[in-house]
């Protein structure tokens, strides 16, 4: 055989192949996308889970440093304020009470003997009780809040390392339990939630411990059908949420007690607090003084 024909004949062969190839490219067999019981791939799924979760932990880290603000600093500056100022600010507002009282004993008065009726001391003292009802109130509550400074006060204070494990043990149980976080949670774990609450306020790290070891962080949805609809739904409402803790924790730093944090951490400031509540408490007395000479005038 000469080298034509060998040629030929390889030529031959090598087309048969490629038809061959060619036809078999052509009848393979379409990928069954239905074979996997229906299975939807979401590219962004992933994606949004993780933002999700990390807008989990932000909710979490806002709602420790409300909670904080509330419970722990807040709580601190009102103590030292109360120990500080608290004694002379309530003698300043129950001489303004005494002052506003006496001032409209004055009117009452006054209107009997324009309608020239006889005028009982002790029905006059009547209406005032329910008129200054609130003022009262008011001053009971100043009592409870010297009273919680004090005991406040003699609390035991956690060192620096409880304390950042009691900061640690608590975000972690926001993350797990907290309704806002959580919508799913049970009653009992509701119940679980405020129980770390009351101990985080009263600084009781070993409850916290306990709740602790009890609570892990709940899943998010695995992917399937629904799981995307749920994620973006998720993420709406976690938007919501961040936005009003947020504006929580601008109310609380615009509030008292934490408003007097600057006056406290200055003792010129404090000072002339202090002085500007004496004047006041001044100022009240001799009204007092003038109300109650008036008074015996028109007893007479």
């Amino acid at each position: 055989m000469d080298d034509n024909e060998i040629k030929k004949r390889l030529a031959g062969r090598a087309a048969e192949y490629m038809m061959f190839k060619d036809d078999e490219e052509d009848t393979e067999a379409p990928a069954d996308t239905s074979s996997a019981g229906n299975v939807i791939v979401f590219p962004d799924f992933e994606k949004l889970k993780n933002e999700v979760e990390k807008m989990r932990t932000e909710l979490s880290m806002l709602l420790l440093e409300r909670d904080e603000l509330q419970f722990v600093i807040c709580k601190n500056i009102e103590t030292e304020y109360m120990l500080n100022l608290g004694s002379i600010e309530y003698k300043a507002y129950e001489a303004q009470c005494a002052a506003l009282r006496l001032k409209r004993k004055i009117e009452l008065i006054q209107a009997k003997k324009n309608r020239q009726e006889k005028v009982i001391i002790s029905a006059i003292e009547e209406v005032l009780d329910n008129e200054f009802a609130e003022y009262q109130k008011q001053l009971d509550e100043q009592i409870n809040k010297m009273n919680d400074a004090l005991k406040r006060s003699k609390a035991e204070v956690l060192t620096d390392e409880e304390n950042k494990e009691l900061k640690k043990l608590y975000r972690k149980i926001v993350k797990a339990l907290h309704p806002d976080i959580n919508p799913d949670v049970s009653e009992a774990q509701v119940q679980l939630f405020d129980n770390a609450v009351s101990a985080y306020k009263s600084g009781d790290l070993g409850t916290l411990r306990i709740i602790g070891e009890m609570v892990g962080n709940n899943p998010l949805p695995e992917q399937h059908k629904d799981a995307m609809t749920q994620l973006v739904e998720e993420r709406e409402r976690l938007q919501g949420l961040l936005k009003s803790i947020r504006e929580s924790i601008d109310n609380i730093k615009s509030e008292y007690p934490y408003t007097m944090k600057d006056i406290l951490e200055d003792t010129e400031k404090t000072e002339q607090k202090k002085q500007e509540l004496e004047n006041i408490l001044e100022q009240y007395n001799e009204l007092i003084s003038i109300y109650k000479s008036r008074i015996e005038e028109m007893l007479r």
